[in-house]
Order: structure tokens, then C-alpha cells, then sequence
């Protein structure tokens, strides 16, 4: 992740106004029924978040960019809901992760215990629980494969490495 990137993204989400109306209808127009309620589930930040990714894809991909990447692009994100943290929060989520690093076994620990670190240990699984979600909502495959691999190397996606390259380049982190 780009520190530049987190910035951005920590100063965004401090603005509590959402999308326009037409860039959430924008939005919305490229999701199942089930995808737009995971959509607007999500932060408002997140939201606007999503767009800008999802408009930059539509830009790089053209025509290539079906409905099942813009989704992808749109819901790349979606399982950071699970959590229930607010930006501060996340600040600390992001910052342990850091220093505690990605370990599975030491994510999968917090997520045991309750309240707060709890929190934590989804939020660090977000890309996991965001697959989960997208699959139980019956997304396309390629959808629900972003949300997995996201954060991943790109020698370990499962999606087309020229639009797993797009997605990539569209959310800068």
C-alpha cells in the first residue's frame, strides 16, 4: 500500500457526504439487486471510493469493461463493513496490520476475541470476507475473485492479469 494513497483515502473518508445521486445511480446500474445492498452498505467514503476506482477502470478498459469488472471494481472493498470500524478505527486496524504484519494465524486470533481487536481482525480479513459476501450475493466469478485477490500478488490472481493490471492501477493501493 502507498502511504500517499492512505492519506488520501484517511482525509476522504472525514467527509460524511456520500456520492451524487447520479454517480451512486451511476453505481448502482452496473450491480445485481444483491450487490446494490451490499453497495450501500458500505461507508460513504467507501462509496465514493469505489466510483473513482470503477470510473478510472471504465476509462483504461473501454468497451472491455463489462459489468462483472466494473462490479468488481465497485465491491473491491465491500467486506471492510464487517467490521464496524469508523476511519479512526481503521487508522489503527491499517497500523497494526502494519506492524503486526498480515500473519493468518495472528489475524484469525483477534478475530476470536471481542470487541475491538475483533474488529480489527475482520477488518484485516476484509478482502476474505468481501469474497464471501460477493459469493453469497451470487456475483460473477470475477467479481467475487477481485475481492479475494486484491491485495494479493499478481502472480497469484485467479482474474486475467490486463484486467487484474486495470483494477490495480485504478485503486492505487
Amino acid at each position: 500500500m502507498h502511504l500517499s494513497h492512505l492519506i488520501r483515502r484517511f482525509f476522504g473518508s472525514l467527509w460524511i457526504i456520500g456520492p451524487s445521486p447520479d454517480a451512486s445511480a451511476w453505481a448502482q446500474s452496473h450491480l445485481t439487486r444483491e450487490e446494490v445492498a451490499l453497495w450501500t452498505d458500505m461507508s460513504m467514503a467507501d462509496r465514493r471510493h469505489s466510483i473513482v476506482v470503477a470510473r478510472r477502470v471504465e476509462l483504461s478498459l473501454g468497451i472491455e469493461a463489462s459489468q462483472a469488472i466494473i462490479a468488481a471494481a465497485l465491491l473491491h472493498d465491500v467486506g471492510k463493513s464487517e467490521s464496524g470500524l469508523g476511519t479512526y478505527g481503521r487508522v489503527i486496524a491499517t497500523i497494526s496490520g502494519a506492524v503486526a504484519g498480515h500473519d493468518a494465524n495472528v489475524i484469525r486470533a483477534w478475530t476470536r476475541t471481542t470487541g475491538f481487536t475483533r474488529k480489527v481482525g475482520l477488518y484485516l480479513q476484509h478482502a476474505r470476507l468481501g469474497g464471501d459476501l460477493l459469493a453469497m450475493a451470487g456475483s460473477d466469478p470475477l467479481t467475487e475473485a477481485w475481492a479475494r485477490e486484491h491485495h494479493l500478488p499478481s502472480s497469484e490472481w485467479s482474474v486475467p492479469l490486463p484486467i487484474g493490471e486495470a483494477l490495480k492501477a485504478a485503486d492505487d493501493d
